[in-house]
């Protein structure tokens, strides 16, 4: 099973972009699901989770800008990514928390470069 993250490009500031993550098999037990994001010299850093209770939480430097969702019936999480900043460019990887059993699925990355 894999992780296929796509939606990612290159936007001016103040643009919208949707990033989007589906597995390419069958997963069972995922607990929750989100988006990491890791810029040129920095540690990977977690922008958003949504876990099975439809539970949201954001980094702070992103609230109120981005939403992250997800379609159980497709295993797929969305990233709505709004009023981006040049700050924002990263590659963004999605990321599968499995209960049962315990394991955590990442995709591939999808590049997100913000111009000013």
């Amino acid at each position: 099973v894999q992780l296929q993250a796509c939606g990612g490009g290159l936007v001016q500031a103040g643009g919208s972009l949707r990033l989007s993550c589906a597995a390419s098999g069958s997963i069972f037990s995922i607990n929750a699901m989100g988006w990491y994001r890791q810029a040129p010299g920095k540690e990977r850093e977690l922008v958003a989770k949504i876990t099975s209770g439809v539970i949201t939480n954001y980094a702070d430097s992103v609230k109120d800008r981005f939403s992250i969702s997800r379609d159980n019936t497709k295993n797929t999480v969305y990233l709505q990514m709004n009023s981006l900043k040049p700050e924002d460019t990263a590659v963004y990887y999605c990321k599968f928390w499995v209960v049962r059993p315990p394991y955590n699925y990442w995709g591939q990355g999808t590049q997100v470069t913000v111009s000013s």
